[in-house]
């Protein structure tokens, strides 16, 4: 089973990669536009989100390289596990989204994935990729923050 949060979201995928990989600016939600088989495929939890982003493309965003595996039961109607989905957002956040993306080399990537009130949600994170050195300072800082707790246990 899932872990539910305080706030009654069941979280079906997480991209544990993106906060290393990324600074975030800015978070959003977005809903996203699935087929019967592939919302089955996600209730059962065989969704990768781990190298996905979002594109541009006729004034619509479209999730690229998420990964939902096929439905077994589903016969001639099944999907394709690699397919585009579009995401579902109000006219404003697309121009404000794609105007980043153009001007200010942002990059959307989705960060998780969740139920919301019986209805598949994407949480998209307006991003700036980090150099190696950035990367290196985060090992740095989260190995010493637990040695850090270490050595305040020890000493307690």
């Amino acid at each position: 089973m899932k872990p539910k949060t305080k706030s009654g979201l069941k979280i079906i995928a997480l991209n544990r990669k993106a906060s290393f990989n990324y600074f975030f600016e800015d978070l959003l939600e977005a809903g996203i536009v699935l087929k019967g088989s592939e919302i089955k495929s996600i209730r059962d939890g065989k969704v990768n989100i781990a190298d996905s982003y979002a594109i541009e493309k006729n004034r619509e965003l479209i999730l690229i390289n998420s990964h939902i595996a096929s439905y077994k039961e589903a016969s001639y109607s099944n999907h394709k596990p690699s397919d585009h989905r579009k995401l579902l957002l109000n006219r404003k956040e697309i121009n404000k989204l794609i105007g980043k993306m153009q001007r200010e080399g942002f990059t959307i990537i989705p960060t998780k994935m969740y139920f919301k009130n019986g209805k598949a949600k994407i949480e998209l994170a307006v991003a700036k990729g980090k150099k190696q050195f950035d990367k290196r300072a985060t090992k740095k800082n989260r190995d010493w923050n637990r040695d850090k707790a270490r050595y305040i246990r020890k000493s307690s």
